[in-house]
């Protein structure tokens, strides 16, 4: 009995030396953990964050368009007594004149100005709208951009959400194309080709109004300046084409609308592809606050940002 018990005696020290040397790893490795995160628990989340702007400035060509064109956009929105930290800005593309306008307003202005007007150095195709891949048409209606990209075969761009929901309904289906874009450049295969120099003006409002926190870019393509005499003229040369009469008829409100609010109308797509047009509606706010409903349920400013990392921008091919 006695070598019994020195026996079970034996095995319990082995145990309780094993436990010990197990509970103090244990112990310290918890230790070592909590000190190392401890401190995390007290980290605003948002000291690491950066701004839209400084994520895009981390490209060779966003940095060398700000350094070009920076004093360039300040001096244009101080003569407009418009900030960079409450920019918003919309434009319109028109086709037979083969200009971009681009308008912008501080939050809190009730509507839209003009502050300029950019000329396009090549744009494919005719007027009328884009239905099917490869007929290198610029498309027509209502958008949005919906990315920045700073490695551009054509020096930077930006894309253009094209197809829409009425391209998609009236385009061919399963043939409608992508990837359209507004580029530097002087070529066009259904893009907007408005030069090197200009696209960096436009690339750095772009990245101030999305720094300042708008949270979409739209833009109108006309295929001309709508007024009553050119509308007239098309309506009775393309009478047949009733695709492109029922677009028309739609970018003629939306272009009436906006030269008599200088806002941008409420817009919705309907599922026969045509759009219901009306005035924006307009409520009043606390200072400092959007002044108007715009026509797309906002979302949250990017993480999103449109920010391309090498590898995405490198693997593009703009197939019109």
């Amino acid at each position: 009995m006695n070598q019994m018990g020195k026996e079970r005696s034996g095995a319990s020290c082995i145990f309780e030396r094993f436990y010990t040397i197990f509970a103090r790893s244990f112990l310290d490795l918890f230790m070592r953990l909590f000190i190392i995160l401890f401190p995390l628990l007290f980290l605003n989340p948002e000291m690491n964050s950066y701004s839209f702007k400084e994520e895009q400035m981390v490209f060779t060509r966003v940095r060398e368009a700000y350094a070009n064109k920076e004093k360039v956009v300040v001096k244009t929105l101080a003569e407009h007594s418009i900030s960079r930290d409450s920019l918003r800005i919309y434009l319109r593309a028109f086709k037979t004149e083969k200009k971009i306008e681009l308008w912008a307003k501080n939050i809190s202005d009730s509507s839209f100005i003009q502050i300029k007007e950019f000329s396009i150095c090549e744009i494919s195709g005719s007027i009328g709208p884009k239905r099917r891949i490869r007929d290198l048409q610029v498309p027509e209606g209502f958008y949005h951009i919906s990315d920045l990209n700073p490695y551009s075969k054509y020096y930077l761009s930006m894309q253009i959400n094209y197809p829409n929901a009425s391209d998609s309904i009236r385009g061919v289906r399963g043939h409608l194309g992508n990837l359209i874009f507004i580029h530097g450049g002087c070529e066009s295969s259904g893009c907007i080709a408005m030069t090197d120099d200009r696209i960096k003006e436009l690339f750095v409002y772009c990245i101030e109004a999305y720094n300042s926190g708008q949270e979409k870019i739209d833009m109108t393509i006309f295929p001309a300046k709508l007024n009553d005499n050119v509308y007239s003229g098309l309506a009775s040369r393309y009478s047949r084409n009733k695709d492109e009469i029922s677009l028309w008829a739609d970018l003629k409100k939306s272009y009436d609308l906006f030269e008599q609010t200088k806002v941008p109308p409420t817009v919705k797509f309907l599922p026969d592809g045509t759009h219901e047009v009306n005035k924006p509606i307009t409520i009043r706010k606390q200072q400092g606050a959007d002044s108007l409903i715009f026509r797309y349920k906002p979302r949250p400013l990017p993480a999103r940002s449109s920010l391309v990392l090498p590898s995405e921008g490198l693997k593009r091919v703009q197939t019109n």
